[in-house]
């Protein structure tokens, strides 16, 4: 096996390679990237087993092949090489580093191809295509409700599901929940509801340019991922999703509206003072303004008050105040709402103007 190609063209698939390989172990087959050389193209491909990549660039191929190589040590000797044309051969269980025109060389040893795990297919299940950027908005809107327990393992991704004119997306974690309703111009085909790992969308993210449209292809145990030459795919999580339909009001009889920097500049502040492990704020919610106030600790005490459009009761809300920050970050236009009727139950939190997508957040009890 032998080729030549530049260093960038290389680098970055091999960056993009990194992320899928599997690196607790570093005699594990599943820590190499493999390489194969046909036609003037090289084949990249990674797994960590759950998660799989391909890719391909243009090379000169001066003789065909194919091997695997410790994907680190490879990324970290592309990283260090000056920005010129690069010469690779793999002969006799060594991988071979050459830049042309410098006193450089590496070898690297290799475990053969067919070593290395099959990469998952697509089998019967068409791709079919949607905006990036659309996409990648929807799980931006609610990957930070995603559950942390791993003993509640079907909370810890992002459902997806068909609506009758696109596509749902939702995470929760039984104290809050988000949720974007999306319509898509695009035709899309009827699939069963997956869970997707939150991984999948870290490594999109990367991947994603937020122009131009995303193939994806859904199967009973597979999501895949298509952007211009590069294909990623994920094992889906298995288990019963909650009915999340139940936790949403139907209607709520309060509503009280903020500007969005108002409210993320005072979370900012008064939670410096936040110690409980709760991150427990209160709001008190008024037609004269909403007041924000740590719980009172050995260190100190946080207050701040910042406008609001509002008619009702005062009330006093008790909750995390990242499960706030988290949306309001992210959050598009100028203003949003709290919409509650009691402030002890669920309330509402929504964007101003008829946006697809909502938050709600369960409160603390008044004795939590």
């Amino acid at each position: 096996m032998k080729f030549v190609c530049s260093k960038e063209a290389i680098l970055n698939e091999i960056i993009y390679s990194m992320d899928f390989t599997s690196q607790r172990n570093s005699l594990s087959i599943t820590s190499n990237v493999y390489l194969e050389t046909f036609n003037d193209r090289l084949l990249i491909r990674a797994t960590d087993q759950k998660l799989g990549f391909s890719t391909e660039i243009s090379v000169q191929t001066l003789e065909q092949g194919k091997t695997t190589v410790f994907c680190e040590k490879f990324l970290n000797i592309l990283r260090s090489l000056p920005d010129t044309t690069i010469q690779f051969t793999a002969s006799d269980g060594i991988f071979a580093i050459k830049p042309t025109d410098q006193s450089i060389d590496f070898k690297l040893r290799t475990v053969g191809a067919e070593e290395f795990p099959s990469l998952e297919e697509p089998q019967d299940a068409p791709f079919f295509s949607i905006p990036q950027k659309s996409f990648t908005d929807m799980s931006n809107q609610t990957m930070f409700a995603i559950s942390e327990d791993e003993t509640r393992y079907f909370l810890c991704g992002l459902y997806l599901e068909r609506n009758a004119s696109g596509m749902n997306m939702v995470a929760t974690d039984g104290r809050r929940l988000s949720i974007v309703e999306r319509t898509f111009e695009e035709n899309l085909p009827m699939f069963p509801p997956v869970i997707i790992p939150q991984k999948f969308f870290v490594e999109l993210k990367k991947l994603s340019t937020d122009e131009g449209m995303l193939e994806l292809s859904i199967t009973e145990n597979l999501l895949f991922a298509r952007i211009a030459q590069r294909t990623f795919y994920t094992t889906l999580i298995k288990g019963q999703y909650p009915n999340y339909r139940r936790v949403i009001p139907d209607a709520q009889t309060y509503s009280c509206t903020m500007r969005i920097q108002d409210m993320l500049d005072a979370l900012k502040r008064v939670s410096l003072l936040v110690e409980n492990k709760a991150k427990r704020i209160f709001l008190d919610i008024s037609e004269a303004g909403v007041l924000l106030t740590s719980d009172e600790s050995e260190v100190g005490e946080a207050k701040e008050i910042i406008a609001c459009q509002y008619e009702g009761p005062d009330s006093k809300v008790s909750l995390n105040y990242t499960y706030l920050l988290n949306p309001l970050k992210v959050m598009e236009g100028e203003y949003f709402s709290i919409n509650f009727t009691e402030p002890t139950r669920a309330m509402t939190v929504k964007p101003e103007s008829n946006r697809d997508y909502f938050h709600i957040i369960m409160p603390m009890q008044p004795n939590a």
